[in-house]
């Protein structure tokens, strides 16, 4: 018998795992909501140390493109900035509008991004953010085309790009 428990301590002993305290590894699990505490919610696309990332604002209601980047514009809240969270967008003083067609938004910015005004970046926040706002048609967010129009001025050719599975802006080509 003293044998035994000798052996099972010696056993228990040597398996080589020490003792270790609580570990921080992030924000507590979530699992699927109770039934009627569903929220809805926005995605705004900010650069972070990783790419752009997606960041999820509750709502009350679906929002259109054009107040989903009016969100943007506001910026990262003090907890995204702790994540290192940035906005590429510069201030643009309300001059950043857009209007959603089927399947399309119609984006006008006051720069222009063949002289380099808005940064690749920038751009990419700004179509991730509004091809995933509420757009009337039947596609989703990869397959919804944003236009971006120059210099607030409707333009025959805008640079028409799509939010890219890396949440980059993709150029859609003919």
């Amino acid at each position: 018998m003293a044998t035994a428990v000798l052996l099972l301590t010696a056993t228990a002993v040597g398996c080589g795992i020490g003792p270790t305290g609580s570990l921080d590894a992030g924000a507590p699990a979530s699992g699927v909501p109770r039934p009627g505490t569903e929220s809805r919610s926005v995605r705004l696309y900010f650069a972070g140390p990783y790419g752009i990332q997606s960041v999820p604002r509750p709502t009350d209601r679906p929002l259109s493109p054009q107040h989903a980047l009016d969100l943007l514009q506001k910026g990262p809240t003090p907890a995204e900035r702790q994540r290192g969270l940035i906005n590429q967008v510069p201030p643009m003083g309300g001059q950043l509008t857009a209007s959603a067609t089927i399947d399309a938004v119609d984006v006008f910015v006051p720069a222009s991004v063949s002289d380099g005004d808005l940064d690749v970046t920038a751009v990419s926040q700004i179509a991730c953010t509004a091809a995933y706002a509420q757009v009337p048609g039947t596609k989703g967010p990869a397959q919804i085309d944003i236009r971006i129009h120059e210099n607030r001025v409707r333009s025959a050719n805008p640079w028409t790009v799509r939010c890219g599975s890396n949440n980059n802006a993709v150029p859609v080509t003919s």
